[in-house]
């Protein structure tokens, strides 16, 4: 199975099938999200069981919704949330909002990774953003986005699972370098932001320098 070639948990959440979509879908639409989980493991159950692409791209829109709400309710608990989750992001993500609405939640839900998408659903609790259009917005926006994924993953099974047959190896080892070398880059920038005295998160206001 592909999944559980990179992470045992893949392997578990594939075993589960559909109920693991519904499962993943809590942890893919939280505050620490697991970027491209859902998507992957869609794409990986429609190909392995091709007639049941439909199922897996339902579940898959049920899990995003029932994450998605989770989310939202968290944020409806209040500005104390708001502030111990997005600290630093807070104004920004409510000035898209107030100016966006309906389209801040549809279409972050239609794109892939590194779309933030989370903080959209905090602020929407925390504003009391109407359920009904909550769930149109998201609910619409992941089923287009995993139905298509799913039926990708049906039609071209045989293209996807020869690729990672030829390139898993590569691509794994490319994603630990690159998982290592931001590790190495964060532990710098820490260490050279606490040296000069400074926040570890820049603040916005903070003035730039310029070299000549």
């Amino acid at each position: 199975m592909l999944l559980a070639i990179y992470f045992p948990l893949g392997a578990w959440m594939e075993r589960l099938g559909g109920l693991g979509l519904i499962l993943l879908g809590f942890a893919d639409n939280s505050l620490l999200p697991l970027p491209g989980s859902m998507d992957a493991l869609t794409i990986v159950l429609s190909a392995h069981q091709k007639s049941w692409w439909p199922y897996y791209a339902t579940m898959a829109t049920i899990g995003g919704i029932v994450g998605g709400y989770a989310t939202y309710a968290l944020g409806a608990k209040g500005e104390n949330a708001i502030d111990k989750k997005l600290p630093k992001k807070k104004e920004t993500i409510y000035r898209i909002f107030n100016r966006y609405g309906f389209w801040s939640l549809f279409v972050p839900a239609l794109l892939p990774p590194p779309v933030p998408y989370s903080p959209f659903l905090l602020v929407a609790g925390a504003l009391k953003y109407s359920r009904r259009n909550f769930f149109i917005a998201v609910g619409t926006g992941r089923a287009i986005r995993y139905f298509l994924l799913a039926w990708l993953g049906s039609t071209y099974h045989r293209q996807i699972f020869h690729f990672f047959h030829l390139y898993y190896r590569p691509i794994l080892w490319t994603l630990v370098g690159l998982g290592v070398a931001g590790g190495i880059a964060a532990v710098w920038w820490t260490w050279k932001r606490k040296r000069e005295g400074k926040p570890v998160v820049p603040d916005p206001k903070e003035p730039r320098t310029h070299t000549a």
